[in-house]
């Protein structure tokens, strides 16, 4: 696959999570391998479309209005660097965190690999420390001193 190819492919992914959860799951059928491998966040590994679709689904449940902005990408080979935010309000449970109904701001960076326009595995990191900061889990540096 070539490096515009890869980008293409990247970019209709995050339009059609956009478009909300219908969608998503719609776009993870037909862009990712059966047997794809999510290396997640919080050091979870996800085998398979099905596990990978149920872990991707609790994203709209805890944050129904979620939105992604692709900030850079970069292609190398067959894996494209992603670095991207989303935000939205937490309306539900998420990583056992129960609903704030706070906005917040996450960002994150994924290392993708394709084979064949199928998504086969991605390496995810997002700044855990500031959503954590931002739901009110975690103080702020600084935060309460005189």
């Amino acid at each position: 696959m070539s490096a515009k190819e890869i980008k293409a492919l990247e970019r209709r992914f995050f339009k059609e999570w956009n478009k909300g959860k219908t969608a998503a799951m719609a776009v993870i059928d037909e862009l990712c391998a059966t047997d794809c491998v999510y290396h997640g966040a919080s050091g979870e590994e996800i085998h398979g479309i099905k596990d990978f679709k149920k872990s991707m689904s609790e994203i709209f449940s805890a944050f129904s209005d979620n939105h992604f902005t692709i900030n850079d990408m970069i292609v190398e080979g067959d894996k494209a660097t992603v670095r991207w935010t989303m935000t939205g309000t937490h309306k539900g449970k998420f990583m056992s965190i129960p609903p704030t109904n706070k906005k917040v701001t996450i960002w994150a960076i994924s290392i993708d690999r394709w084979a064949g326009g199928k998504f086969v595995e991605t390496w995810e990191r997002l700044d855990t420390l500031g959503f954590m900061q931002q739901l009110g889990l975690v103080p702020k540096p600084g935060k309460g001193k005189k």
